[in-house]
């Protein structure tokens, strides 16, 4: 008994595939930029200042990437 079987490989464009990647490296890109902003603006503040804010500086490194990434390390 013989069977035949066509299968069809989910393919996209090339063309997809690279506004894909291009789409993923601009979303990465931004919250990079988040993430450092935000180190950034910590960083300036006083240690009185952060206090007032409730965070030591140990804390900008986590903060940062929450913001960011919306994870807490």
């Amino acid at each position: 008994m013989a069977y035949a079987h066509q299968t069809q490989a989910g393919s996209i464009s090339l063309l997809a595939r690279f506004a894909e990647i291009r789409e993923h490296a601009a979303e990465a890109y931004a919250a990079w930029r988040v993430y450092r902003t935000t180190v950034n603006e910590l960083r300036q503040l006083g240690t009185r200042e952060l206090n007032d804010l409730g965070i030591s500086r140990a804390e900008i490194r986590s903060i940062a990437l929450e913001a960011a990434y919306g994870q807490s390390n």
